[in-house]
């Protein structure tokens, strides 16, 4: 079952009070928006955008939960379409859903023997398994260097590049293989595998689904949908995410148009990080729109 990760910092950051509209641009399993919607009912809207369409048709209907799919990068274009155009809070958790790592067969967890897709939208055409078996070395070398910081990015690109020489790589074990026999053997028996694995898979999903390029664009636009006081609220699970949004915030705020509310990103504290493992990478930011200069 999906727990939604820093459920009480979102609320508190987000401050939904009744008869306000937010959006939450990664929907997932709708549980923040759940929480929001209990926050502003009985007349607050929630806009949950999703890019994948399997995850929008587990949601169970609810009263003021609009669903609508699409790429938080055509996120005004989307509020517009839905009646949103201007809305007291946004929220980016930039994290998969559990259905979607854990039942997905999208292959992004090295934990099952599935197709190495990694492919958020049906309308994506570049899989993993395209970028692992045909792009260059270089261009796998920044791939591993640049997005998952991989200090052994070069002996798991230069296995790579021999085994789809005599078999194509198509699964996430075959994948998963390839780094177990690239790390060296003192380092696998820490455990430090599954971490070199989960960012290697992390870069891969990255490139894939143009995901820092997107939040780019999708942070600007929501600062146009924004009422005056509308908060931003982000969640990021990964160092070049997270740098993005402090660098926004911090931009933003200079030009007299947000207010930053975390001097510092939030994190989970020790019982949900229990609780849930996913909550251990989480960063969350938050800002408010105080209006053009």
């Amino acid at each position: 079952m999906h727990k939604p990760v820093l459920l009480k910092e979102v609320i508190e950051y987000l401050n939904p009070q009744p008869g306000q509209n937010f959006i939450d641009c990664t929907v997932g399993e709708a549980g923040h928006s759940s929480a929001i919607l209990e926050k502003t009912k009985p007349e607050g809207k929630v806009l949950g955008i999703d890019i994948d369409y399997e995850s929008l048709k587990r949601i169970t209907a609810a009263e003021g939960l609009v669903l609508a799919k699409g790429n938080f990068k055509d996120l005004k274009k989307i509020a517009e379409e839905n009646n949103f155009n201007k809305v007291d809070g946004v929220l980016f958790d930039l994290g998969l859903s559990s259905w979607q790592i854990e039942e997905s067969g999208k292959g992004f967890t090295f934990r099952k023997d599935e197709p190495l897709t990694m492919i958020l939208n049906g309308g994506q055409v570049v899989t993993a398994s395209e970028i692992i078996n045909t792009w260059p070395e270089e261009s796998l070398l920044e791939i591993f260097k640049k997005y998952g910081e991989e200090r052994f990015a070069r002996k798991i690109v230069q296995k790579i590049v021999r085994q789809r020489g005599l078999s194509p790589i198509k699964t996430t074990l075959q994948l998963f293989e390839i780094i177990k026999k690239s790390v060296p053997y003192f380092k696998t028996r820490r455990g430090n595998i599954i971490r070199v694995a989960a960012r290697v898979f992390q870069a891969l999903r990255i490139v894939v689904n143009d995901e820092l390029e997107n939040l780019k664009k999708g942070l600007e636009q929501a600062v146009q949908i924004s009422n005056k006081g509308g908060r931003i609220v982000v969640i990021s699970f990964h160092s070049l995410e997270d740098g993005i949004v402090k660098r926004f915030f911090k931009e933003k705020e200079k030009q007299g148009i947000l207010q930053i509310l975390t001097e510092k990103p939030i994190t989970a504290g020790e019982a949900e990080n229990k609780a849930n493992s996913r909550s251990r990478s989480a960063k969350l930011r938050a800002a408010m729109y105080i209006g053009e200069i």
